[in-house]
């Protein structure tokens, strides 16, 4: 038999979910509180968050409880605790936010058997993920609500409901943050929604194209050098899986398409002209080039021969890379003027 986690005047599960929605409770009426009852709850939440977190990781002397962490969880669904923690995730101190997303986090990943409780619960509440993705406006919890974000994410039907909502264009806002780290973690989120879930990602790239790339025309334009590059690997990782064929095809036989990226070979940044070089391979390589694309390439056919022969020739150990170059300046070589 385990033993008591916190002596005789332990708490269970449901003790602690309770005092955590009456100090939650204190802090959504703030407006008409006293100042000190409110940080009395303030430090309460993260006591309790604190217990929490010892009912599902256990502690030095025990191991966690699996039936203690089922009733915390249900305890946790049943009071609505998850939404009033992100929503006054601000208030709280650092460590404290840290436990809000180590809790959120752990019951992510929760099974019973095939189902994921806290992602029906969340499915159910599409709003806490809305709630979690507009936390990149604010730079005290950006990376906190990024975590959780991105954890929810790993789950198909969470990472539809956040793709489809009317507020995932903002991400072409969050990762061109002046703050690095929230401009590099909104990335990180983006590209996971873009790149974890293949099919469901190829169908929305697929029925939203023009809205998609018209914002994404912004990222590889960026001034913001870090911006600049990771979208540029980020479109040739999209244009290269082969879920994303149709998108692929639309996307290299336009002539703007290709002028930006030629454009961005000549970027004076040796790793933006490697990334565009990733991205320009496509163009080159198409087998059913369309008139305008092969246009372009026969009137600039000497200048890019000259450009690719002397283009990132230090790269010597770079088999695949010499290879590639080699293969594009053929093509471009027999292109019928």
């Amino acid at each position: 038999m385990l033993k008591p986690l916190f002596g005789k005047a332990d708490k269970t599960p449901a003790d602690v979910v309770k005092n955590l929605r009456d100090a939650l409770l204190v802090i959504d009426r703030s407006a008409n509180q006293n100042e000190r009852k409110v940080e009395k709850a303030i430090e309460e939440t993260a006591k309790m968050l604190a217990l929490a977190k010892t009912f599902i990781y256990g502690s030095d002397a025990n191991e966690p409880n699996n039936e203690q962490v089922t009733q915390l969880a249900q305890e946790v669904y049943n009071a609505n605790i998850l939404p009033m923690l992100i929503k006054h995730l601000h208030k709280f101190e650092f460590e404290c936010k840290k436990d809000v997303a180590s809790v959120f986090n752990n019951l992510l990943r929760r099974q019973i058997g095939t189902r994921s409780p806290t992602v029906e619960y969340l499915a159910a509440r599409p709003e806490i993920l809305v709630t979690l993705l507009l936390g990149y406006e604010q730079p005290d919890i950006a990376l906190t609500c990024g975590s959780m974000l991105r954890e929810a994410v790993r789950h198909e039907h969470l990472a539809r409901i956040v793709l489809y909502s009317e507020y995932f264009q903002r991400f072409f806002i969050f990762v061109q943050s002046d703050v690095f780290d929230i401009a590099t973690d909104a990335f990180s989120t983006f590209k996971d929604l873009m790149t974890k879930h293949k099919n469901m990602c190829a169908e929305y790239l697929d029925n939203n194209y023009e809205r998609f790339f018209t914002a994404y025309a912004a990222l590889t334009n960026s001034e913001n050098y870090v911006t600049r590059r990771q979208s540029l690997k980020l479109l040739g990782e999209l244009l290269l899986d082969r879920h994303n064929f149709s998108t692929m095809n639309k996307y290299i036989t336009s002539p703007e398409n290709l002028k930006t990226v030629m454009e961005l070979l000549r970027d004076k940044r040796r790793n933006i002209q490697y990334e565009a070089f990733h991205v320009f391979k496509i163009f080159v390589a198409n087998p059913n080039k369309p008139r305008a694309i092969t246009d372009i390439l026969s009137r600039n056919r000497e200048k890019l021969v000259e450009f690719l022969t002397a283009f990132h020739n230090d790269r010597t150990n770079d088999e695949q890379f010499n290879d590639e170059k080699a293969y594009l300046i053929k093509q471009i070589q027999e292109l019928r003027v």
